[in-house]
């Protein structure tokens, strides 16, 4: 049976996706998903191990073919003068195939990231390393200077790493207002599939990730810093969209938004953890606190948030979302008292 080519790339698509999950009945899947025969799919799965894009590993088991790609950049070679250079050396020719809007996420990310390390890391070293299926392309990139976290902490005199990591989820945060917005890092973050910031043995990322992917570079020794990001070579994301999310009519970076899972180990419950939370936002219009994950909310903690800082600070929408039930209850319970 012929299908036309949009038909066919979606089944391909879908079986590889089933290929990298670990299916174990690959062919009756994809067959029934798509209502053709199994001979359909195995006649595709040929077709994918003659171009390479699969490996077999055994009888019905197969594995996509990725390759890895490691660039070494150092600064005294003039290699962090200008970050078209790493983009144009390291990254392009892997990415120069796939569709306009995610070379755009691509450039926008990657050369934002390597803007990083050129004026604030003070790192001799810039490792790429690039990682890349027929699904899924990842960016490594690795430096060996003073670290993220530690430069944003010392030079607001923040009191730990983890206060400034709450602080770059917020975004227009940076060291260097004279050349730097500030929003780099927030706006790659919401772009990619996967962002990943590791050092100083701490972890920045709006994900939910398996601890076994990366509690390894967390607690590695690793000097300086780490960024991982992952994209899908398909993604129909749209650079333009994910702007438009957090600005204005007038195109400004006005919206947030902080999840706390990530920024505490525990649940939080006190009052000098909402200052903390609360710290800069008055730079934006709209807040969204996300409270995925987050088990229960101290009293202390809810109404120094939503009831001291919101009625100081009536022009600010604070958005509180996934709330379960004990959260919603802590919540409900500070406004009523309001």
């Amino acid at each position: 049976m012929k299908f036309n080519e949009e038909k066919k790339q979606s089944i391909i698509l879908y079986l590889l996706e089933k290929i990298a999950q670990g299916d174990s009945s690959i062919a009756k899947s994809v067959a029934d998903a798509f209502g053709v025969n199994q001979t359909t799919v195995y006649m595709y799965i040929t077709e994918l191990l003659e171009e390479g894009i699969i490996d077999k590993v055994k009888r019905g088991e197969y594995e996509l073919v990725e390759k890895e790609y490691v660039y070494k950049l150092k600064r005294s070679n003039g290699d962090l003068d200008t970050d078209t250079y790493a983009y144009d050396k390291c990254l392009f020719e892997h990415i120069d195939k796939l569709s306009a809007n995610v070379q755009e996420i691509w450039s926008y990310s990657f050369s934002e990231m390597i803007n990083n390390v050129m004026d604030h890391s003070a790192a001799e070293n810039l490792n790429i390393v690039i990682k890349q299926n027929y699904l899924n392309t990842n960016v490594l990139i690795i430096d060996d200077g003073i670290g993220i976290f530690k430069k944003i902490k010392d030079y607001f005199n923040f009191s730990s790493i983890e206060e400034a990591i709450c602080e770059l989820f917020k975004g227009k945060l940076t060291t260097d207002s004279e050349n730097h917005s500030g929003e780099g890092i927030f706006f790659s973050s919401k772009m990619m599939d996967d962002f990943f910031i590791v050092s100083s043995g701490k972890i920045f990322t709006n994900n939910i990730y398996d601890n076994s992917r990366i509690i390894d570079l967390a607690t590695s020794n690793l000097k300086g810093t780490c960024v991982v990001m992952g994209l899908s070579n398909f993604t129909h994301k749209n650079p333009r969209e994910v702007f438009d999310l957090y600005a204005n009519e007038d195109g400004g970076f006005v919206k947030t938004k902080i999840p706390m899972k990530n920024i505490f180990d525990t649940s939080p419950v006190s009052r000098s953890q909402a200052k903390r939370v609360c710290n800069r936002l008055e730079r934006f219009k709209e807040v969204v606190i996300d409270f995925a994950e987050v088990q229960w909310m101290g009293q202390g903690f809810a109404h120094q948030l939503f009831v001291v800082f919101a009625r100081n600070h009536e022009d600010i929408k604070l958005i509180p979302i996934n709330m379960n039930e004990d959260v919603s209850k802590m919540y409900n319970h500070v406004m009523a008292t309001e």
